[in-house]
């Protein structure tokens, strides 16, 4: 058998086992769920010189890939981030569990009582570059929400991946609930994601988290339904109105808190009535800071071109402009954004709310870092990604967001006339 032909025979097999143990994790108790995830929490704490030590051989191959600074400090595990990793587990569990959950109820005049209650959606596969934690969020939020997961990590998180993997196979396994709910894929063969994309026997909706050309490739590919966001171009307008303290940090948190995540700010917008004062100082701040700021109305680093805006850095490096008002932040914004995380800083409770009703992101924040969106920080635990489409998740995806739901209906010996 040809690689290509034991590539797509191997996922065949992961693909009926996830099935397999789909039907049997859907209705799996709640306190199960529970305990595996607990379980893993420790093992991760336990196994975590392992984890340290297939970080490094990750982070080897990482750099010698050439992976940038923005894409190496998301691909790192420290003893913090592991012990983040297992907080996040330990969140997730204690979660309500979403399965069965009544979305609500209600009588008809035939005499028939109505309920709409949440189910899992079934097997989820996911597909991710880079961050080796999102193999215990997927796996958690998947488990919690009573779906089998297939996870197809980044080649250059390989090594951890696996490692963080066993430890969620081994809550599984503690807590009597199938290891199939919980797969990895285990080869770096890229042919593993053309089948997964193609499976649509086997997974009920593929979840990308990546960067444009994963996203991009996946929605273009996919037979399978898709939940996923493009790119996160996240902007901060600082109104005329904000407070100046309160803009220099919100904005600064922005853009260098963590410069490769989607939640990432990579525009800002100034109005022009505080562009030399506020503005200046912001941008300032930014270039002390080891931004390299592409600026226009504004001395930045150097000036803007056109495709500086609507472009995802996901590094110290930021896009900068003069706007007239908040009609014209909103503008720019519906042309060169991409429907993920949008903050203002202003005091005027009006201009906030024209913000707010006039833009469709998934996010929209005021006098906040976009560095706040993140399911965790959303109370959620964690997330699988934000998804910025119109149908079905928006926004972080976590436990809730990963069912679907159904119709209970009682009668009693009730007939249609």
């Amino acid at each position: 058998m040809n690689e290509m032909g034991s590539v797509a025979t191997m996922m065949d097999e992961l693909g009926r086992a996830a099935r397999l143990a789909a039907s049997q994790i859907a209705y799996a108790p709640s306190d199960a769920k529970r305990k595996a995830l607990d379980v893993a929490a420790d093992e991760i704490e336990r196994q975590a010189p392992e984890i340290l030590a297939a970080n490094a051989r990750d982070m080897e191959f990482g750099r010698d890939k050439g992976l940038s600074a923005a894409m190496l400090d998301r691909l790192m595990l420290d003893e913090k981030r592991i012990s983040g990793i297992a907080a996040g587990l330990r969140a997730v569990a204690a979660q309500p569990d979403p399965v069965g959950q009544v979305m609500a109820e209600w009588d008809r005049p035939s005499g028939l009582h109505i309920r709409r209650v949440r189910t899992p959606i079934g097997v989820v596969g996911v597909i991710y570059e880079s961050r080796p934690n999102v193999t215990a969020d997927a796996g958690a939020l998947c488990l919690k929400s009573g779906n089998a997961v297939i996870l197809r990590g980044g080649s250059e998180s390989f090594h951890s991946s696996r490692a963080i993997h066993a430890c969620l196979q081994a809550g599984l396994a503690e807590a009597g609930l199938p290891e199939t709910a919980i797969q990895l894929v285990p080869t770096r063969d890229r042919a593993a994601v053309e089948a997964m994309l193609r499976a649509v026997d086997h997974i009920d909706v593929i979840i990308p988290r990546g960067g444009k050309g994963l996203v991009g490739l996946v929605q273009r590919e996919a037979r399978v339904p898709v939940f996923a966001h493009l790119e996160g171009i996240c902007h901060v307008y600082v109104d005329r109105d904000a407070d100046p303290e309160k803009a220099r940090r919100v904005v600064l948190n922005a853009k260098t808190r963590r410069p490769g995540i989607c939640g990432a700010a990579e525009c800002l917008l100034v109005h022009r009535d505080v562009a030399e004062t506020l503005g200046q100082q912001i941008v300032d701040d930014l270039m002390a800071a080891g931004v390299e700021v592409r600026a226009q109305g504004l001395r930045g680093t150097r000036p803007a071109q056109p495709d500086d805006f609507g472009r995802e850095f996901l590094d110290m490096i930021i896009a900068a402009r003069v706007v007239d008002d908040v009609d014209d932040a909103i503008a720019h914004i519906r042309r060169y954004g991409s429907q993920h995380t949008e903050s203002i800083v202003t005091e005027n409770e009006a201009t906030a709310e024209r913000f707010f009703s006039r833009l469709d992101s998934a996010i929209l924040m005021r006098n906040a870092s976009t560095q706040f969106a993140d399911g965790g920080e959303f109370g959620m635990g964690a997330e699988i990604g934000i998804a910025t489409g119109k149908l079905h998740a928006r926004g972080p995806v976590g436990a809730e967001q990963l069912t679907s739901f159904k119709y209970i209906v009682l009668g009693d010996g009730t007939i249609r006339p």
